[in-house]
């Protein structure tokens, strides 16, 4: 009997110690993602005040992750995901991506490699970049930053801010493709971005379907404040959790 408990007072210990470690791995993930959306914010600030473009030594200090995280509608995997490239080193965001309406603050990376797409959202190669005129495309995972999309009606506001600029586009249309009904991504005449996600949202395996989000530019605002090409759609999120 003595074995015994001294057995379940192991257990008990080594229970609690994976219990600690888990907290404290998270905790580390919002902290230091919320110091990287505040040093991109500040070299943003300087840089207005200035009137200069970012140097390379700037550029060292944005090597982004994201802001605090609110994981209650992530899955569990995805969580892991993103926790174990905290410790990858990625280049400069282009631009951080917000939306009001779910609470979204995340960098907007180059591409939509695997790391991007754990630790933030992509600029889909072939569309235009943030903070410039055209059809901005921009990926994310369904069961990660881009879950709370669902969420989304006409008219709510979507917002891109770049180290020089905020620009406030509004929902206009949504809607449900194939992975190969590439013309989302086409070339616009008007300013808009397109937010491209898998769906169903909480489907188990691959996504057949795509989740497309369409705002259109509303305000384009130059200087401090803090407001605001998928080759293929198939390639970009084709078979993405």
């Amino acid at each position: 009997m003595r074995w015994l408990r001294l057995a379940e007072r192991c257990a008990w210990g080594v229970g609690l110690a994976m219990l600690a470690f888990y907290f404290i791995a998270r905790g580390h993930g919002d902290v230091a993602g919320a110091a990287d959306v505040a040093r991109f914010l500040e070299v943003r600030a300087a840089l207005a005040e200035s009137g200069s473009q970012a140097t390379e030594e700037d550029q060292d200090d944005l090597l982004g992750l994201d802001g605090p995280v609110d994981f209650s509608l992530w899955a569990e995997g995805r969580i892991e995901a993103y926790e174990n490239s905290l410790g990858e080193v990625l280049d400069l965001p282009l631009a951080l991506l917000r939306i009001p309406k779910i609470t979204l603050e995340v960098p907007v990376h180059e591409g939509t490699g695997e790391l991007v797409l754990n630790r933030a959202v992509g600029s889909i190669a072939g569309t235009a970049r943030p903070g410039s005129e055209g059809n901005i495309g921009i990926a994310g995972h369904r069961d990660g930053f881009f879950r709370g999309l669902k969420e989304l009606e006409p008219g709510d506001a979507i917002e891109i801010v770049t180290l020089t600029r905020t620009d406030t586009y509004l929902v206009d249309k949504i809607s449900i493709v194939d992975p190969v009904d590439v013309h989302v991504l086409n070339p616009s005449p008007s300013p808009v971005v397109t937010l491209v996600t898998c769906y169903p949202f909480y489907h188990v395996g691959k996504a057949p379907k795509r989740y497309i989000v369409r705002a259109t530019l509303q305000e384009a605002s130059v200087g401090n404040n803090n407001g605001t090409q998928l080759p293929t759609v198939e390639k970009v999120a084709g078979n993405r959790e």
